[in-house]
């Protein structure tokens, strides 16, 4: 019996010690790889999910990490990362219509900071559009320009409004849709800005009078710009690269840039205490390469490294006299009471 006891004992000690020789050898190669930046990277991003995947493929391809997408809208995904604060489960975020949500979640205390270095000799604003934040919180990945699509097959190029106050032209009545600012940041986004230009006071009658000329008020942001696809208005407001994206799929719908509008970047940020903070800059280093860039512009966005083509009429160059100065702190003070405040004081 005695022996027998001294054989188990033995045995369990030299399982245990296999045990922690295992443990420590995996401890030892979880270490290499945080430090890094190996292993996987969880990549927040309310962008279109096969753009996202092909963003996510190449830079497994060139550094081999796996990228795990998680997509969601952009409202979801910030109420995600702040109820996961303590514990967060993203590394990076990329994406959310323009810059208004970054500037916001920098006071929500979700993301950190980080620039690339290839944005380090960035100036804050440029001409205009603001390409990265003044504490190194987020930096522009590409451009978005807000505009007007519309419908070729119903109106020529000539006779498209150039300007904000041309669609209140009576030949455009019944025939326009905008998203609803109740529920659309890109929506938001054009009221803000005109209030910015015009006042709260002449901004609540002019977008009384638009929504008269409306037909619709869809909810997406995309929604107006697939109508006019549809034949379903012939004047759509929204970003650029929805409509240049149904144009390269052969729909009857081109695009026209408002002499002044919101130009704004479309960032990428480092979520705050990430699982692999070195992974996400890693990402982010990736984001402003040409191979990135590249694949932002065969989706008809408009790449923010000028040396990148632009598959679209539209590039930073010729974009920039079109921008207007937005007051980034009046939007971020006034945002949430603006959109809460269009569903009574719009009839």
């Amino acid at each position: 019996m005695i022996r027998n006891r001294g054989q188990l004992v033995i045995s369990v000690l030299f399982v245990v010690f296999i045990s922690l020789l295992a443990a420590c050898a995996g401890d030892d190669t979880s270490g290499d790889a945080s430090s890094s930046g190996g292993g996987s990277i969880t990549l927040y991003s309310p962008e279109t999910p096969d753009l996202t995947k092909e963003l996510a493929d190449k830079f497994e391809e060139i550094h081999g990490d796996k990228v795990n997408v998680d997509y969601a809208g952009t409202n979801v995904l910030v109420n995600q990362m702040i109820a996961e604060k303590g514990n967060p489960q993203a590394d990076v975020w990329y994406g959310g219509g323009g810059i208004l949500p970054f500037e916001a979640a920098v006071d929500k205390d979700i993301i950190t900071q980080y620039i690339p270095e290839a944005a380090e000799d960035w100036e804050v604003t440029e001409n205009g559009i603001k390409m990265k934040h003044q504490d190194d919180y987020y930096v522009g990945t590409e451009i978005f320009v807000l505009g007007f699509a519309y419908n070729t097959a119903l109106v020529s190029e000539e006779e498209a409004p150039k300007t904000w106050e041309d669609l209140l032209d009576p030949k455009w009545e019944g025939k326009i849709q905008f998203p609803n600012p109740a529920a659309s940041g890109t929506s938001t986004l054009m009221v803000l800005s005109y209030m910015m230009q015009h006042g709260e006071e002449e901004g609540w009658e002019y977008f009384q009078k638009l929504t008269d000329q409306a037909n619709s008020m869809p909810d997406s942001g995309s929604g107006p710009t697939k109508g006019v696809a549809m034949g379903e208005a012939e004047i759509a407001i929204g970003f650029d690269f929805m409509a240049y994206e149904l144009k390269e799929n052969g729909e009857d719908v081109d695009f026209i840039i408002p002499d002044e509008t919101p130009v704004l970047v479309n960032p990428v940020t480092l979520v705050k205490d990430g699982p692999n903070p070195e992974g996400g800059k890693k990402f982010m280093d990736f984001m402003l390469s040409d191979e990135a860039q590249e694949i932002l512009a065969s989706w008809n966005h408009i790449p923010i490294n000028p040396e990148i083509e632009s598959q679209t009429p539209i590039s930073l160059e010729n974009v920039q006299e079109h921008a207007i100065d937005l007051d980034i702190d009046w939007v971020n003070e006034n945002y949430d009471r603006i959109r809460n405040e269009w569903n009574n004081k719009i009839q």
